[in-house]
């Protein structure tokens, strides 16, 4: 049920980003929000995709698709603070939205092909791959 929480989740940021977008003149949905939906969407699965290829687990593939999806949305609105476009709290909620939705397109796809057996790559880490890591504060 993970990708339930971060769908939740996701959602949760998008509502409370419109408090701190401004009113009236960016709209939640337009041409420019599915712009950002599609792009975080298309960069996700293909970097889910990409990973799935060369990595030897699941969670390392989601981790990568996520990551370039999010950090190209985040890149995409620092350009826009720099003068560049008009900088929007809504436009990274949508690339946030898109992200989850294409990770779990390209993860479900995943799991179709090369399903859960032994000799596929694991769901998640396996046991004793946290093995000697310590974390400290």
């Amino acid at each position: 049920m993970p990708v339930r929480r971060s769908i939740a989740l996701a959602l949760a940021l998008a509502l409370a980003l419109e408090s701190a977008a401004l009113a009236g003149d960016d709209p939640w949905l337009s041409p420019d929000k599915g712009l950002h939906f599609g792009f975080s969407t298309a960069v996700a699965a293909g970097g889910y995709g990409l990973g799935a290829l060369e990595l030897d687990q699941r969670h390392e593939a989601l981790l990568l698709g996520g990551g370039l999806a999010l950090a190209a949305g985040a890149w995409k609105e620092l350009i826009d603070l720099q003068g560049a476009g008009d900088a929007s709290w809504k436009d990274l909620a949508w690339d946030a939205v898109g992200t989850v939705v294409g990770l779990a397109l390209a993860w479900g796809l995943d799991l179709l092909i090369r399903g859960l057996r032994p000799e596929g790559p694991p769901l998640v880490a396996s046991p004793g791959a946290m093995e000697g890591v310590a974390l400290r504060f």
